[in-house]
């Protein structure tokens, strides 16, 4: 299946694995190339040797295409770019919008650009500033979300951008994917179904937690660092959703204290890092402390397995997955599913 996505990134199938923190890693992206599919490497979670080292380890596994996934507000962002343009890496993804001399220095490496936004003004924005394709979340992804459901936004960018528009947010077979195409999308991103694939180094524990969670399991919640973010509803989160500011605050700092142990961060960076977050947003100085651990705190439920310490950041499609396919398995199942949807509409 040939879409301007395809041809842009020098895939064989319209469907992008999504850049998790402490999940892609170069054993799931190069599982999702080898696919046939775009793998992208989460990078904010790792020290910039890390990065260089993750990358080269995928360019070992698998000679196909696969991106990056950067921070443009990082302190080191510049060092981050000079990696993915010196190790040949295809495309450069990003959370946040990157300014428009970052987009250019990466084409003009010959880099392709894509970001990902939550509306249709910020797709403009990229599009404007020169990024090559766009992937658009709406509020049934995981993680950082916003209130606006992907069948009613993903439309809007697409009428509003000229370049290739990627769907995200619940995604996870091939109906989806043919609904992503009629809506004018040229492919789709998922996250949690690749989180959920026997390929993902997530400890098996965490994935059964997954795998038993319904739709309603799967919640948006403010009480972690501030932000609307969807994730699966624990006992944890319920507790940080009762605490009150006193009582939150303690929890909080109790909770640094452990994750400060395993980050190695010291307190002034904690809250460095967690100020940045607060800036412009109305936090409580609980959730400056968890946000500043954010990563630790998915950390360890996705690397450690601590369910009862971490969060889980899930799409709303954790409710209707049932399986753990290889990657190979599932983007197979995905283009029959989608090639069976599109034989079986009704002609005209």
């Amino acid at each position: 299946m040939k879409t301007a996505l395809t041809e842009l990134v020098g895939v064989e199938h319209p469907i992008v694995q999504t850049g998790m923190g402490w999940v892609a890693g170069p054993r799931l992206v190069s599982a999702t190339a080898d696919a046939g599919a775009l793998g992208i490497l989460a990078s904010a979670t790792m020290t910039v040797p890390e990065l260089r080292s993750a990358v080269r380890e995928v360019k070992s596994r698998t000679d196909r295409p696969f991106g990056v996934n950067l921070r443009a507000d990082a302190g080191d962002a510049r060092e981050r770019v000079r990696i993915v343009v010196e190790e040949g890496v295809k495309v450069a993804s990003f959370a946040l919008a990157p300014s428009r001399e970052l987009i250019a220095e990466l084409k003009d490496a010959g880099v392709v650009v894509i970001p990902s936004v939550g509306a249709r003004r910020h797709a403009e924005k990229v599009a404007a500033w020169g990024a090559d394709a766009v992937v658009v979340q709406g509020g049934e992804g995981g993680g950082h979300t916003g209130e606006v459901a992907t069948s009613v936004l993903l439309p809007q960018v697409v009428d509003a951008v000229d370049i290739p528009v990627i769907a995200a947010g619940g995604f996870h077979d091939g109906r989806g994917l043919v609904a992503a195409l009629a809506y004018g999308a040229a492919g789709v991103a998922m996250g949690t179904r690749f989180l959920l694939t026997s390929d993902s180094t997530v400890p098996d524990a965490v994935k059964a937690k997954y795998l038993a969670a319904t739709v309603k399991d799967v919640t948006v919640t403010t009480a972690v660092d501030g932000l609307p973010h969807r994730m699966l509803r624990t006992e944890m989160v319920a507790e940080l959703e009762r605490a009150g500011r006193v009582r939150g605050l303690a929890q909080a700092v109790r909770r640094a204290a452990g994750f400060r142990r395993l980050s190695g961060l010291s307190w002034a960076a904690m809250v460095r890092d967690g100020l940045a977050m607060r800036h412009g947003k109305d936090l409580s100085w609980s959730q400056v402390l968890l946000a500043a651990n954010t990563p630790m705190l998915l950390k360890a439920s996705m690397v450690e397995g601590r369910t009862d310490l971490g969060v889980m950041a899930s799409g709303q499609v954790a409710g209707v997955i049932e399986d753990l396919p290889s990657c190979a398995e599932l983007v197979a199942r995905i283009m029959s599913e989608a090639a069976h949807v599109l034989r079986t509409l009704p002609s005209t």
